[in-house]
């Protein structure tokens, strides 16, 4: 390629009529190619005739079936929701502000109001142990699998049997994530079961962490649960859609990416190891955030009253000087779980358990609308032989 083929970011920004961490969302994806600057290491090129064909395709009049196609990956809303929105750089839970909750609420009342109502607590519900198995994902596969097999369709439920089974279903999905049937909220269950005080500074981050990932509009694993519950099948099943979503890299391992991305940092330096992957046309995993382009709200949440240690600020420092992003909620949970001593499956647990909250909510939310989710697709294969010999 010749080298009048590669332009600055500011130049690259202009032709798009994007903002910085816009242009570097569409390298994570793979749509712009860029390079280092062979005269300025901290500066970055992007390969000119990838941008110019970007900014047509994004100025371009498009067809309804387009537009559709669009609306799955980041695009415009597709369902009505009374649950989650976010909002001018925040979210917002049924109207309240979700961090504002994080400051003294436990995962228990934020599940109840993401159901939208007074729901019954499980306190004198009889929770079974959880599976005996080591594993954490195979503890929470095992459970929801086996309740979802005997449980009964929501489809035909009353609203109390649904309101039960929901309590009770985060109350089994917590043990399951701790490992045993223990006693208290379900932030400090987490905290005793991996040798933290229940009462103590840990046992406080986690609540945090919890009530910050209990919902956000309507994610993969979401979505997922959405289209389980619309088949009228049972909550627990429609918990297990999205348990099976969150659990590929791209959604619910994004925070053992950020891990990984981590340790490289650490091996390598900052610098480099973030330069590394630019040049690279490689994702920064923990960093940025197509809903919050000035910065993920629940990373800044969690990390404003966090001191992270000397490689991980150094990290961050990093990847905002030579990409211009913030991290996000991956980021900071990583940070403070691998900080605190806590599991390396502890994010992953952590946001199994208070999603779970949020899967439920909106399998209530879509059983009530009574309406079957079944989009259409767009044929591309080859042209159908019809009335052929």
């Amino acid at each position: 390629m010749k080298e009048s083929d590669w332009i600055s970011a500011e130049e690259a920004q202009l032709r798009l009529g994007v903002r910085a961490q816009t242009l570097y969302a569409y390298v994570s994806r793979g749509h712009v190619q860029v390079r280092a600057h062979p005269a300025d290491a901290r500066r970055s090129l992007y390969r000119a005739t990838d941008v110019d064909e970007l900014a047509v395709r994004n100025g371009r009049s498009r067809k309804l079936a387009d537009v559709a196609s669009a609306a799955i990956a980041w695009g415009e809303p597709v369902l009505s929701s009374a649950i989650t929105t976010v909002r001018a750089g925040r979210f917002f839970y049924r109207g309240h502000d979700a961090v504002g909750l994080a400051e003294d609420r436990p995962l228990e009342a934020v599940a109840r109001l993401l159901l939208g109502e007074d729901q019954p607590g499980a306190d004198n519900m009889e929770r079974t142990p959880p599976p005996d198995h080591v594993d954490l994902h195979h503890r929470l596969y095992q459970m929801l699998a086996g309740r979802a097999a005997a449980s009964p369709p929501m489809l035909g439920s009353s609203d109390g049997m649904i309101a039960a089974e929901a309590a009770l279903l985060l109350d089994l999905i917590a043990d399951a994530a701790a490992g045993a049937v223990l006693p208290g909220p379900i932030h400090q269950r987490l905290a005793n079961s991996w040798g933290a005080d229940p009462h103590g500074a840990t046992a406080d981050l986690i609540r945090r962490m919890l009530i910050l990932v209990a919902d956000h509009e309507l994610n993969a694993s979401t979505f997922a649960a959405r289209v389980t519950a619309s088949t009228g099948a049972s909550l627990a099943a429609a918990v297990l859609s999205g348990l099976s979503t969150l659990s590929g890299p791209r959604h619910g391992g994004m925070s053992a990416m950020a891990r990984r991305f981590a340790a490289e940092a650490e091996l390598h330096g900052a610098r480099d190891a973030v330069h590394a992957r630019l040049v690279e046309g490689r994702s920064l995993p923990g960093f940025g955030h197509p809903l919050y382009p000035q910065g993920d709200i629940r990373a800044k949440a969690l990390l404003d009253g966090f001191e992270l240690p000397a490689s991980l600020a150094a990290l961050r420092a990093a990847a905002k000087d030579l990409a211009d992003v913030e991290p996000n909620i991956d980021f900071a949970m990583m940070a403070i779980c691998l900080s605190c001593g806590m599991p390396a499956q502890a994010p992953f647990a952590l946001f199994a358990t208070a999603r779970s909250a949020g899967w439920i909510a909106h399998a209530v939310e879509q059983n009530r609308t009574g309406k079957l989710i079944r989009p259409r697709a767009r044929y591309v294969g080859p042209e159908p032989l019809i009335g052929s010999d």
